[in-house]
């Protein structure tokens, strides 16, 4: 807000005081009445910035793993940028990351970057900034954590640049939602779909 930036906050569902203490603080609160996912949360906002006219958006996951001081880097380089999609890149500061995440972002990234034919080095990153020229044109059909990299490949598709900006990530012990084998599972089967 301080910046001023609009804040809209997603409320997937949640049985705390999230939209009260969101919406006390000036924020545009969007709730969905049960737990939807990741991805169904990320397409209402996008849906909501595309309805509104907005340029774009940027994307911050709730887990307070991402620092709002980055945010004016990414709004500088959107506008120093032709790209329609900024990612952030937490791989340069990795310092706390667990272990596996640090394992999965990496070949996953590696994975997504060749499938793309763009360099990536964290996919997986949820601190990123979407045009409304891309949010405009995209499709996007998954619902749960595999939303992120469907945004990136059908971006691609598209014939979207993608850039990278370094960003700083907060390590707190917090635990992950993301289930390893579930959703590893879950976006191959997107995977799956997306080439037949």
């Amino acid at each position: 807000i301080k910046l001023g930036l609009e804040v809209i906050i997603i409320d997937d569902g949640s049985v705390d005081d999230t939209v009260k203490i969101a919406a006390a603080c000036g924020a545009k609160v969007l709730a969905n009445q049960r737990n939807m996912g990741k991805g169904a949360s990320l397409i209402k906002g996008y849906n909501f910035v595309l309805q509104q006219g907005f340029d774009a958006a940027i994307s911050m996951d709730g887990d307070g793993q991402h620092s709002p001081d980055d945010l004016l880097a990414f709004i500088q380089k959107a506008r120093n940028s032709q790209s329609a999609l900024i990612v952030g890149n937490r791989m340069g500061m990795i310092k706390g990351m667990p272990g596996l995440r640090l394992i999965t972002n990496f070949l996953m990234s590696k994975f997504i970057s060749l499938i793309v034919k763009q360099h990536i080095p964290d996919t997986q990153c949820g601190f990123r900034l979407v045009k409304k020229e891309l949010l405009g044109r995209i499709d996007l059909s998954t619902s749960k954590y595999e939303t992120e990299s469907e945004v990136l490949i059908k971006a691609a598709h598209l014939g979207f640049k993608i850039e990278s900006i370094p960003v700083e990530t907060i390590y707190s012990g917090q635990k992950s939602r993301i289930n390893p084998l579930v959703d590893t599972l879950r976006f191959l089967r997107f995977m799956i779909r997306e080439f037949i």
